[in-house]
């Protein structure tokens, strides 16, 4: 039983038909507005049916705003690496950051050959893979790139244009070797049913898992995709019969395989209507409440992790002591700048009322998911905080330019989300009611109707939500500052040394307003959930 912890996601697999544009076009809008994660488009550049696919993927991202992109999976015979590395870069950069590139040795030789490709041996196959990564990844990085390969030479290119963030590379494999070089090199594994079926998966894993231990990385890194196929109705075969059935089959593949992420190939919207309105929320919930179930909290002994069948048997007397602890993230007091946007002593708190909100106590698990799930949420906001000021560390070093800088902080969820909690909620709502929708997620106006004493503190996060995006207004502007003194003199000195500053009072401001959000909400969330 391998379950690796990573995020459930859903993503659409549509035919890229040249005769059906609209349609695909229509269905992968519907999968963004009813919340997947992803569509991805296979590659088959001598398909003459088929629309290319990096264009049809720009279309795309053209007409969407959140899903991420990806080809699945790029051929890479037909597709020099620096040529696509570019492609990858500029859609990631176009599309605020959005773009997961899924790469394939190449299959179909007869064709390629006839497309002006090569024809290689599957081990050639593999070494030119092995290249090109190194290419790729070279290219993204910026600079001057050399690789001498017996597949593919680089002399001398400038490498650019640098993502709007790092581009993870996906591997369609199933041999060893390619098995071995996913474990090795790669970010994701990404098998499709009728390649490699359910009761394949787990021997391809461990394959994948050796590897990656012997190359010192963690198999979690790795993240695991899986094309799928299926059809409603009343069979009893796997991805066959009722939405419940199918969940079953899923959340069985998370939990037992340690497959995330699920991509279905279809073309029908009525299809994806129920694949994204009834199984996606109900494999999110079942694969939470069995990672809930698994790891339990005994009160006399702190945090334990428990076996399948133990966690499965409620009346057993650790699902009886099932409580979890949630503990609010702590300020630590620490200020890098003299600026003062608020005071915190005038803050409101409830903590001391009467009902132990002052003591943050153990919760039962569905309260302590609730919880735990804005501190999570609150983790990835301050790892973001990190990388802007490392952005800010480049850009004075000369590292990084002033555009690629902006990019990647637009594309950040401090400036995506404007700083309205129920935003950053809208995943775990998906998971806890599957009827939740787009619109439905603002959790102030719950929390104020369920506790009423509540409301000067929600009044005083949501103005400093205000503050905090002015802040990064500021942050904003300062960069612009940096590229109208763009020198060496003593005008760009004092942009850099401006920047640096905002970016100091920003760490304070949302450090300080994490704590106090952790701190007032960690119990009433607990107690009353998000909606």
């Amino acid at each position: 039983m391998t379950d690796y912890g990573q995020p459930i996601e859903f993503g659409l697999f549509p035919s890229p038909k040249a005769d059906a544009l609209q349609h695909t076009l229509d269905l992968a809008l519907r999968a963004e507005v009813t919340g997947l994660d992803l569509v991805s488009i296979q590659d088959h550049p001598y398909q003459g049916q088929f629309l290319d696919t990096w264009t049809l993927l720009s279309v795309i991202g053209a007409r969407t705003s959140a899903i991420r992109l990806s080809p699945n999976v790029a051929s890479l015979p037909l597709r020099p690496p620096v040529v696509l590395a570019k492609s990858a870069a500029t859609l990631d950069l176009v599309t605020g950051g959005r773009v997961e590139l899924g790469l394939g040795t190449g299959a179909f030789w007869d064709a390629i050959v006839a497309a002006g490709g090569p024809r290689r041996t599957p081990g050639e196959a593999v070494e030119a893979l092995v290249e090109a990564i190194e290419i790729i990844r070279a290219v993204w990085a910026g600079g001057t790139v050399r690789v001498e390969g017996a597949h593919y030479s680089v002399s001398g290119v400038h490498g650019g244009p640098v993502p709007a963030h790092p581009i993870p590379i996906w591997l369609g494999a199933y041999k060893p070797r390619m098995l071995r070089v996913t474990g090795r090199l790669a970010d994701g594994w990404v098998p499709s049913m009728g390649y490699a079926d359910p009761p394949a998966l787990a021997d391809l894993s461990a394959q994948v898992d050796e590897a990656a231990l012997a190359a010192g990385r963690s198999p979690a890194a790795i993240k695991r995709i899986y094309n799928i196929f299926g059809s409603f109705g009343t069979g009893s075969g796997f991805l066959q019969g009722s939405p419940a059935n199918w969940a079953e089959d899923l959340a069985g593949l998370a939990l037992d395989e340690g497959l995330s992420t699920f991509i279905l190939g279809t073309d029908d919207p009525a299809v994806l209507e129920r694949f994204t309105a009834e199984v996606a929320p109900a494999v999110r919930d079942q694969v939470d409440a069995e990672r809930a179930r698994r790891h339990v909290f005994d009160p006399r002994s702190g945090p334990v992790t428990v076996g399948a069948d133990v966690a499965r048997d409620e009346g057993s007397a650790a699902g009886r002591a099932a409580a979890v602890a949630v503990t609010p993230t702590p300020d630590d007091g620490v200020r890098l700048s003299d600026e003062r946007l608020w005071d915190e002593a005038t803050r409101p708190t409830t903590l001391g009322v009467a009902d132990g909100r002052g003591e943050h106590p153990a919760y039962d698990e569905r309260g302590a998911a609730t919880a735990q799930h804005l501190i999570d949420v609150h983790d990835a906001l301050r790892a973001e905080l990190a990388q802007v000021r490392s952005i800010v560390e480049q850009v004075r070093d000369g590292h990084l330019t002033i555009g690629a800088a902006r990019s990647v902080i637009n594309t950040m969820t401090m400036r995506q989300n404007n700083w309205t909690l129920g935003a950053y909620c809208e995943s775990y709502c998906r998971v806890v009611t599957s009827h939740h929708t787009l619109e439905d997620r603002s959790i102030f106006p719950h929390l104020r109707r369920a506790d009423p004493s509540l409301v000067p503190v929600i009044d005083r996060l949501e103005e400093e939500h205000h503050v905090i995006a002015d802040v990064l207004e500021r942050v904003d502007r300062a960069l612009v500052a940096v590229v109208d003194h763009d020198d060496p003199g003593a005008a760009g000195r004092e942009a850099l040394d401006s920047l640096q500053a905002t970016v100091d009072v920003l760490t304070d401001t949302l450090l300080s307003h994490l704590a106090y959000e952790e701190r007032e909400l960690v119990g009433p969330l607990a107690r009353n959930g998000f909606a």
